[in-house]
């Protein structure tokens, strides 16, 4: 997935708190674990550059994933 099609995902995304692999959809749990871990640090990094408007890394991590804010 690349970064526009992820930009895409979130125009579509709720506001409010949400997890990586929800927004990634039904191959996440296809994936090896090395590359989730590599995705999921892409997809942190990107938030943090601000290369997502209105996306913020909450600096929290619950169930199990890092928490994201989609800002309304």
């Amino acid at each position: 997935m690349d970064e526009d099609e992820i930009a895409n995902r979130l125009l579509a995304l709720e506001h409010g708190e949400f997890h990586f692999p929800t927004l990634y959809g039904k191959g996440w749990n296809r994936l090896y674990i090395g590359d989730k871990v590599k995705i999921g640090r892409e997809f942190l990094n990107a938030v943090r550059k601000g290369k997502f408007p209105g996306i913020e890394d909450t600096g929290r991590k619950k169930g199990g994933g890092r928490v994201y804010l989609k800002r309304g």
